[in-house]
Protein backbone atom coordinates (compact mmCIF):
# COMPACT_ATOMS: atom_id res chain seq x y z
CA UNK A 1 0.00 0.00 0.00
CA UNK A 2 1.23 3.58 -1.07
CA UNK A 3 0.21 6.12 2.30
CA UNK A 4 -0.99 8.92 0.16
CA UNK A 5 -0.31 12.63 1.10
CA UNK A 6 -2.05 14.56 3.40
CA UNK A 7 -5.30 15.26 1.56
CA UNK A 8 -7.71 17.19 3.54
CA UNK A 9 -9.54 19.11 6.62
CA UNK A 10 -11.49 16.42 8.47
CA UNK A 11 -14.84 18.20 9.46
CA UNK A 12 -16.72 16.84 12.83
CA UNK A 13 -19.87 19.25 12.11
CA UNK A 14 -22.02 18.04 8.82
CA UNK A 15 -25.18 16.46 9.86
CA UNK A 16 -25.86 12.89 7.78
CA UNK A 17 -29.12 11.95 9.46
CA UNK A 18 -29.22 8.30 9.19
CA UNK A 19 -26.50 7.92 5.64
CA UNK A 20 -24.42 5.78 7.34
CA UNK A 21 -24.49 2.14 6.15
CA UNK A 22 -25.00 -0.55 9.58
CA UNK A 23 -25.57 -3.73 7.46
CA UNK A 24 -22.61 -5.29 9.08
CA UNK A 25 -24.57 -5.57 12.68
CA UNK A 26 -26.10 -8.60 11.24
CA UNK A 27 -22.50 -10.31 11.30
CA UNK A 28 -20.94 -12.57 14.10
CA UNK A 29 -21.34 -10.79 17.40
CA UNK A 30 -18.47 -10.14 20.15
CA UNK A 31 -18.63 -9.14 23.75
CA UNK A 32 -18.74 -5.51 24.61
CA UNK A 33 -14.99 -4.39 24.58
CA UNK A 34 -13.34 -4.77 28.51
CA UNK A 35 -15.06 -8.26 28.39
CA UNK A 36 -13.63 -11.91 27.69
CA UNK A 37 -13.96 -12.26 24.27
CA UNK A 38 -14.05 -8.63 23.41
CA UNK A 39 -11.50 -5.98 22.25
CA UNK A 40 -9.71 -4.77 25.14
CA UNK A 41 -10.59 -1.42 27.11
CA UNK A 42 -9.55 1.97 26.18
CA UNK A 43 -6.96 3.28 28.13
CA UNK A 44 -3.09 4.48 27.69
CA UNK A 45 -2.80 4.53 24.15
CA UNK A 46 -5.97 3.67 23.16
CA UNK A 47 -8.93 6.31 23.56
CA UNK A 48 -12.64 5.67 22.56
CA UNK A 49 -13.62 8.94 20.88
CA UNK A 50 -17.15 10.80 21.33
CA UNK A 51 -18.28 13.95 19.61
CA UNK A 52 -17.13 16.37 22.48
CA UNK A 53 -13.36 15.04 21.91
CA UNK A 54 -13.35 15.09 17.95
CA UNK A 55 -12.04 18.46 17.60
CA UNK A 56 -9.57 18.37 20.85
CA UNK A 57 -8.57 14.65 19.17
CA UNK A 58 -7.68 16.32 15.42
CA UNK A 59 -5.83 19.09 17.09
CA UNK A 60 -3.51 16.35 18.92
CA UNK A 61 -2.72 15.17 15.62
CA UNK A 62 -0.60 18.00 14.58
CA UNK A 63 1.90 16.65 17.95
CA UNK A 64 1.42 12.46 17.77
CA UNK A 65 0.05 10.50 14.46
CA UNK A 66 -3.89 9.65 14.81
CA UNK A 67 -4.82 6.06 13.97
CA UNK A 68 -8.49 6.46 13.73
CA UNK A 69 -10.65 2.88 14.17
CA UNK A 70 -14.48 3.13 12.88
CA UNK A 71 -16.32 0.52 14.13
CA UNK A 72 -18.90 -1.40 15.53
CA UNK A 73 -17.64 -2.70 18.60
CA UNK A 74 -20.04 -5.82 19.23
CA UNK A 75 -18.90 -7.05 15.67
CA UNK A 76 -16.76 -9.66 15.76
CA UNK A 77 -14.65 -8.66 12.36
CA UNK A 78 -14.24 -5.52 14.04
CA UNK A 79 -13.48 -6.50 17.81
CA UNK A 80 -10.14 -8.71 16.06
CA UNK A 81 -9.11 -5.76 14.19
CA UNK A 82 -9.36 -3.20 17.43
CA UNK A 83 -7.55 -6.14 19.22
CA UNK A 84 -4.81 -6.55 16.36
CA UNK A 85 -4.54 -2.43 16.31
CA UNK A 86 -4.28 -2.38 20.39
CA UNK A 87 -1.64 -4.77 20.38
CA UNK A 88 0.54 -2.64 17.73
CA UNK A 89 -0.09 0.40 19.91
CA UNK A 90 1.77 -1.69 22.82
CA UNK A 91 4.48 -2.32 19.99
CA UNK A 92 4.95 1.36 18.82
CA UNK A 93 4.91 2.23 22.49
CA UNK A 94 3.33 5.82 21.64
CA UNK A 95 4.35 6.70 18.52
CA UNK A 96 0.98 6.67 17.62
CA UNK A 97 -2.18 7.52 19.50
CA UNK A 98 -5.27 4.68 18.64
CA UNK A 99 -8.77 6.41 18.84
CA UNK A 100 -11.45 4.41 18.49
CA UNK A 101 -14.99 5.60 17.22
CA UNK A 102 -18.03 3.25 17.73
CA UNK A 103 -19.83 4.73 14.02
CA UNK A 104 -23.15 2.91 15.73
CA UNK A 105 -22.91 5.89 18.48
CA UNK A 106 -21.32 8.40 16.47
CA UNK A 107 -22.53 8.68 13.00
CA UNK A 108 -21.68 11.88 12.14
CA UNK A 109 -18.27 11.28 13.00
CA UNK A 110 -17.94 8.44 10.80
CA UNK A 111 -19.37 10.90 8.11
CA UNK A 112 -17.26 13.73 8.38
CA UNK A 113 -14.81 10.90 6.73
CA UNK A 114 -17.18 9.81 4.57
CA UNK A 115 -16.93 6.35 5.73
CA UNK A 116 -19.78 4.07 5.58
CA UNK A 117 -18.42 0.63 6.18
CA UNK A 118 -16.52 -0.46 8.80
CA UNK A 119 -14.12 -1.26 10.20
CA UNK A 120 -12.45 1.42 8.36
CA UNK A 121 -9.08 2.70 9.47
CA UNK A 122 -7.60 6.72 9.01
CA UNK A 123 -5.18 7.84 9.79
CA UNK A 124 -4.80 11.89 11.19
CA UNK A 125 -1.86 13.45 10.63
CA UNK A 126 -1.21 17.31 11.46
CA UNK A 127 -4.83 17.78 11.21
CA UNK A 128 -5.16 15.93 7.77
CA UNK A 129 -7.38 12.76 7.24
CA UNK A 130 -5.43 10.18 5.44
CA UNK A 131 -7.44 6.92 4.39
CA UNK A 132 -5.72 3.37 4.97
CA UNK A 133 -7.80 0.70 4.55
CA UNK A 134 -11.10 -0.71 4.88
CA UNK A 135 -12.09 -4.14 6.46
CA UNK A 136 -9.93 -6.51 7.70
CA UNK A 137 -5.73 -6.97 7.46
CA UNK A 138 -3.66 -9.85 9.19
CA UNK A 139 -1.10 -7.98 12.19
CA UNK A 140 2.04 -8.22 9.57
CA UNK A 141 0.12 -5.54 6.46
CA UNK A 142 -1.07 -3.40 9.43
CA UNK A 143 2.47 -3.22 10.63
CA UNK A 144 3.70 -2.65 7.54
CA UNK A 145 1.01 0.23 6.78
CA UNK A 146 1.54 1.67 10.46
CA UNK A 147 5.07 2.02 9.19
CA UNK A 148 4.65 4.25 6.20
CA UNK A 149 2.08 6.67 8.18
CA UNK A 150 4.62 7.08 10.37
CA UNK A 151 7.46 8.36 8.02
CA UNK A 152 4.65 10.26 6.61
CA UNK A 153 4.58 11.82 9.89
CA UNK A 154 8.03 12.14 10.47
CA UNK A 155 7.76 14.10 7.00
CA UNK A 156 5.50 16.31 8.14
CA UNK A 157 7.09 17.06 11.43
CA UNK A 158 4.71 15.31 13.79
CA UNK A 159 6.87 13.65 15.96
CA UNK A 160 5.52 13.57 19.47
CA UNK A 161 5.52 10.33 21.38
CA UNK A 162 2.50 9.82 24.10
CA UNK A 163 3.71 8.87 27.52
CA UNK A 164 1.57 5.43 29.39
CA UNK A 165 -1.14 7.37 29.94
CA UNK A 166 -1.80 8.46 26.56
CA UNK A 167 -0.67 12.05 26.94
CA UNK A 168 1.51 13.85 25.00
CA UNK A 169 4.44 13.46 26.27
CA UNK A 170 7.01 16.45 27.74
CA UNK A 171 8.90 18.40 25.29
CA UNK A 172 11.98 17.62 26.82
CA UNK A 173 11.26 13.96 26.07
CA UNK A 174 10.72 14.02 22.70
CA UNK A 175 13.86 16.66 22.06
CA UNK A 176 11.45 18.91 19.99
CA UNK A 177 10.86 22.73 20.19
CA UNK A 178 8.03 24.09 21.52
CA UNK A 179 5.62 25.43 18.89
CA UNK A 180 6.11 29.35 18.34
CA UNK A 181 2.66 31.17 20.09
CA UNK A 182 0.56 32.01 17.34
CA UNK A 183 -0.25 36.15 16.73
CA UNK A 184 -3.37 36.93 18.26
CA UNK A 185 -5.60 37.07 15.40
CA UNK A 186 -5.06 33.57 14.55
CA UNK A 187 -5.28 32.41 17.78
CA UNK A 188 -8.66 34.18 18.60
CA UNK A 189 -9.38 32.96 15.29
CA UNK A 190 -8.14 28.63 16.91
CA UNK A 191 -9.99 29.79 20.01
CA UNK A 192 -13.18 30.22 17.84
CA UNK A 193 -12.97 27.20 15.97
CA UNK A 194 -12.79 25.22 19.30
CA UNK A 195 -15.64 26.74 20.47
CA UNK A 196 -17.45 25.85 17.36
CA UNK A 197 -17.99 29.68 16.75
CA UNK A 198 -17.01 29.79 13.50
CA UNK A 199 -18.29 33.40 12.31
CA UNK A 200 -15.99 34.84 14.92
CA UNK A 201 -13.13 32.78 13.59
CA UNK A 202 -14.05 34.04 9.92
CA UNK A 203 -13.64 37.82 11.07
CA UNK A 204 -10.50 37.02 13.11
CA UNK A 205 -8.92 35.42 9.20
CA UNK A 206 -10.50 38.29 7.41
CA UNK A 207 -8.95 40.83 10.15
CA UNK A 208 -5.38 39.25 10.10
CA UNK A 209 -5.53 39.66 5.98
CA UNK A 210 -6.48 43.27 6.03
CA UNK A 211 -3.51 44.07 8.65
CA UNK A 212 -1.35 41.59 6.16
CA UNK A 213 -2.64 41.00 2.75
CA UNK A 214 0.47 38.27 2.02
CA UNK A 215 -0.41 36.03 5.42
CA UNK A 216 -0.90 32.56 3.99
CA UNK A 217 -1.66 31.33 6.68
CA UNK A 218 -4.87 33.57 7.75
CA UNK A 219 -5.86 32.82 3.73
CA UNK A 220 -5.31 29.31 4.31
CA UNK A 221 -7.45 29.43 7.49
CA UNK A 222 -10.16 31.43 6.22
CA UNK A 223 -10.39 28.71 3.20
CA UNK A 224 -10.86 26.30 5.71
CA UNK A 225 -13.73 27.44 7.90
CA UNK A 226 -15.79 28.75 5.00
CA UNK A 227 -15.48 25.54 3.92
CA UNK A 228 -16.28 23.95 7.27
CA UNK A 229 -19.39 26.91 7.35
CA UNK A 230 -20.48 25.75 3.84
CA UNK A 231 -20.40 21.90 4.75
CA UNK A 232 -21.54 21.24 8.46
CA UNK A 233 -25.55 21.39 8.17
CA UNK A 234 -24.86 18.94 4.67
CA UNK A 235 -26.98 15.84 3.94
CA UNK A 236 -24.46 14.49 2.07
CA UNK A 237 -26.53 11.61 0.09
CA UNK A 238 -29.03 14.87 -0.76
CA UNK A 239 -26.11 16.66 -1.93
CA UNK A 240 -24.77 14.31 -3.88
CA UNK A 241 -28.17 13.43 -5.36
CA UNK A 242 -28.66 16.47 -6.44
CA UNK A 243 -25.26 16.67 -8.43
CA UNK A 244 -25.85 13.60 -10.26
CA UNK A 245 -29.22 14.65 -11.15
CA UNK A 246 -28.10 18.56 -12.66
CA UNK A 247 -24.45 17.80 -14.07
CA UNK A 248 -24.19 21.39 -15.31
CA UNK A 249 -25.47 22.78 -12.23
CA UNK A 250 -22.71 25.02 -10.89
CA UNK A 251 -24.23 25.28 -7.54
CA UNK A 252 -24.68 21.73 -6.94
CA UNK A 253 -21.28 20.74 -8.49
CA UNK A 254 -19.64 23.34 -6.06
CA UNK A 255 -21.92 21.86 -3.17
CA UNK A 256 -20.47 18.37 -3.80
CA UNK A 257 -16.84 19.29 -4.93
CA UNK A 258 -16.78 21.01 -0.57
CA UNK A 259 -17.84 17.56 0.33
CA UNK A 260 -15.26 15.91 -1.85
CA UNK A 261 -12.69 18.15 -0.44
CA UNK A 262 -13.20 17.52 3.13
CA UNK A 263 -13.38 13.93 2.78
CA UNK A 264 -9.84 14.09 1.25
CA UNK A 265 -11.04 13.50 -2.06
CA UNK A 266 -8.82 16.67 -3.69
CA UNK A 267 -8.37 15.40 -6.81
CA UNK A 268 -12.16 14.59 -7.26
CA UNK A 269 -13.13 18.52 -6.46
CA UNK A 270 -10.65 19.57 -9.04
CA UNK A 271 -11.50 17.88 -11.64
CA UNK A 272 -15.26 18.02 -11.12
CA UNK A 273 -14.94 21.92 -11.07
CA UNK A 274 -12.23 22.35 -13.75
CA UNK A 275 -14.62 20.17 -16.14
CA UNK A 276 -17.33 23.09 -15.71
CA UNK A 277 -15.20 26.17 -16.03
CA UNK A 278 -14.53 26.05 -20.54
CA UNK A 279 -18.39 25.88 -20.95
CA UNK A 280 -19.61 27.73 -17.65
CA UNK A 281 -21.96 31.15 -18.01
CA UNK A 282 -20.22 31.94 -14.33
CA UNK A 283 -16.21 31.26 -14.47
CA UNK A 284 -15.66 33.22 -11.93
CA UNK A 285 -17.70 31.62 -9.53
CA UNK A 286 -15.52 28.32 -10.09
CA UNK A 287 -12.47 30.02 -10.22
CA UNK A 288 -12.76 31.54 -7.19
CA UNK A 289 -13.76 28.24 -5.63
CA UNK A 290 -11.02 26.37 -6.77
CA UNK A 291 -8.21 28.98 -5.58
CA UNK A 292 -9.79 28.94 -1.89
CA UNK A 293 -9.29 25.44 -2.61
CA UNK A 294 -5.72 25.90 -3.32
CA UNK A 295 -5.15 28.24 -0.62
CA UNK A 296 -6.27 26.03 1.87
CA UNK A 297 -4.16 22.98 0.71
CA UNK A 298 -1.06 25.20 0.10
CA UNK A 299 1.54 25.65 -2.46
CA UNK A 300 3.56 22.69 -0.95
CA UNK A 301 0.66 20.24 -1.26
CA UNK A 302 1.54 18.55 -5.14
CA UNK A 303 -2.08 18.39 -6.47
CA UNK A 304 -2.12 22.27 -6.31
CA UNK A 305 0.46 22.93 -9.24
CA UNK A 306 -1.06 21.20 -12.09
CA UNK A 307 -4.51 22.25 -11.00
CA UNK A 308 -3.64 25.63 -11.17
CA UNK A 309 -2.06 25.02 -14.77
CA UNK A 310 -5.25 23.56 -15.34
CA UNK A 311 -7.58 26.74 -14.31
CA UNK A 312 -5.05 28.58 -16.23
CA UNK A 313 -5.58 27.11 -19.52
CA UNK A 314 -9.35 26.78 -19.25
CA UNK A 315 -9.94 30.03 -18.50
CA UNK A 316 -7.51 31.72 -21.35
Amino acid sequence: MTVPGAPGVPGPAFDVRGAVDLSSLGRPKAPPPGEPGGAPAAGGFVVDVTDEMFPTLVQQSAQVPVVALLWLPTDAENAKLATDLAALTQEYGGRFLLARIDAAAYPQIAQAFQVQAFPTVVAILAQQPVPLFQGTADQEQVRGILDQILEAAQANGVTGVLSADGAPAPAAAQQAEPEPALPPLHQKAYDAIDADDLDTAVAAYEQALREDPRDSLASAGLAQVRLLQRTRDTDLAAVRRAAADAPTDIEAQLAVADLDLLGGKVEDAFVRLLDLVPDAPDREVLRKRLVEYFELLGPEDPRVAPARRALANALY
